[in-house]
């Protein structure tokens, strides 16, 4: 199976991973779950983070073909429209996304004619949909369970499974997002589990347990054997059991309700207002629903 370059970048402020992944041979490349920079405290965005996978692709003379999400995240805002501009490339996310926008689009009100079709991406990808990285097959892993539109992305010998899977000891990710669902999670791990153990696995998210140094890159032989949540022996009702029970100690992430309303926009911030500023809606007292 043909091995893609893997360059991957590490957005602190946010835990987030970025990958820029290309065909040696044709120089075809793509992103995955990019960043845009973003201080809550002032409302200030950037390109900084961004700018860098630019330059990589610059220096290394890739074409980017495609900008892609592995769910509408609850961590960080998108970068993925100020890269569109830049590199001429097409956005693409797995079509559960319809699903979250009908869920988020109550919850922030948003303008009566924000469509929740998926529209604002280039493309929806279909459950196992297979398409070109250049002379690499790749592949759209449906893996529900963190949330409804998660996907992973199978591109040669190397899988990128957004929240769903992070290093083997961290776990993996929570499930009590408005349609999540450990039980779902597990079977799209074991989705993943099926894969051959010596795939690369790339994860989005990495904190670190115990201190150790921040990593991105494992295989899934290693997280069958190791998962401290579901590694091989689990069964789903032991998951369940965990997962729920760790889910009702966490707090929810401090960007969850800036960067959902603009991630299920494709990266898009709100329209402008009538002087011309653009703004962030924080619900009050409304708990999101399960």
């Amino acid at each position: 199976m043909k091995q893609p370059r893997v360059h991957s970048l590490y957005h602190l402020e946010t835990g987030t991973w970025s990958h820029l992944v290309a065909d040696g041979e044709t120089n075809s490349a793509l992103i995955i779950d990019p960043v845009l920079d973003f201080d809550a405290g002032s409302g200030r965005t950037g390109t900084g983070f961004a700018q860098q996978l630019v330059d990589i692709a610059a220096t290394s003379g890739y074409r980017i073909e495609w900008i892609l999400e592995t769910h509408a995240h609850a961590d960080h805002l998108s970068a993925a429209p100020w890269l569109k501009t830049r590199l001429q490339a097409r956005t693409g996310i797995g079509a559960g996304i319809r699903e979250v926008q009908r869920i988020f689009k109550p919850i922030f009100n948003l303008e009566s004619d924000f469509a929740t079709d998926g529209s604002q991406f280039d493309h929806l990808f279909a459950d196992h949909e297979h398409f070109r990285l250049g002379a690499i097959d790749c592949e759209v892993i449906p893996t529900p369970g963190h949330t409804s539109d998660s996907v992973s992305y199978r591109i040669g010998d190397a899988v990128f499974v957004g929240d769903s899977l992070f290093m083997p000891d961290g776990g993996t990710a929570r499930c009590d997002f408005p349609g999540g669902d450990a039980a779902t999670l597990y079977a799209s791990i074991q989705r993943l589990y099926s894969l051959p153990d010596d795939s690369r696995v790339f994860v989005c998210h990495d904190y670190c347990p115990g201190g150790r140094a921040v990593r991105c890159e494992t295989t899934i032989g290693a997280e069958k054997a190791g998962n401290s949540h579901v590694r091989t022996g689990v069964n789903e009702a032991q998951f369940v059991a965990l997962r729920q029970a760790r889910d009702a100690t966490l707090a929810l992430p401090a960007l969850i309700l800036q960067s959902v309303q603009v991630n299920i926009r494709a990266g898009e911030l709100p329209p402008p207002e009538g002087n011309g500023v653009r703004y962030l809606k924080i619900p009050l007292d409304r708990r999101l629903p399960s």
